[in-house]
């Protein structure tokens, strides 16, 4: 058998067999072939983080100073209403006299509200019944906030009492940046 008839002698010195060469062109492709889909498809990923106008709302500053002892102010934080409410001594005795046990949604009046701002109770005013917005403070059987709708009493730190709502009303994540402000979000 001679060396034309099938088989291949050995490659020169400084020279890549047809094999390796091919292999490089596949690769180089692929390579290629996978950047292009990537860019392409980049901006269908990127429509779907949120819009400038969604994350202006992600967090808002509040000034504490004009609220006035045992007022509320509501403020609107990702399209919910958040109260902010400055309780009296009266309101914060009158949370922290409740025997945690006997609520349906067990929580201490000092679990809802921030260490040394004990009279600032912040929470998204939506009742956990049927997501209705309740009244108050000063409503109810609970001289907290009272749900019209179905009839979902709250008491002094917003927590559920009487009526067919099944939790308290949930806390928004914010922090005090100063005695008199606050960031929610």
């Amino acid at each position: 058998m001679s060396n034309s008839e099938g088989l291949r002698s050995a490659p020169a010195a400084g020279t890549l067999p047809d094999g390796t060469r091919r292999d490089f062109l596949y690769i180089a492709t692929a390579a290629a072939g996978t950047v292009g889909t990537a860019l392409a498809v980049w901006p269908f990923i990127d429509q779907m983080n949120p819009s400038a106008d969604v994350l202006a709302l992600a967090s808002i500053d509040v000034d504490l100073s004009p609220v006035e002892p045992g007022q509320q102010i509501v403020v609107k934080w990702q399209g919910k209403p958040v109260f902010v409410v400055n309780r009296t001594k009266k309101m914060i005795e009158e949370a922290r006299a409740v025997d945690v046990e006997r609520l349906r949604d067990p929580a201490t009046d000092e679990a809802r509200v921030k260490p040394g701002h004990d009279q600032w109770l912040i929470m998204i005013g939506i009742c956990t019944h049927l997501g209705c917005v309740p009244i108050g403070p000063h409503e109810g059987d609970y001289d907290g906030w009272f749900c019209p709708c179905h009839g979902s009493h709250y008491d002094t730190a917003g927590r559920i009492r009487k009526g067919p709502a099944p939790k308290n009303l949930p806390l928004p994540p914010y922090r005090f940046v100063d005695d008199s402000h606050i960031v929610i979000g």
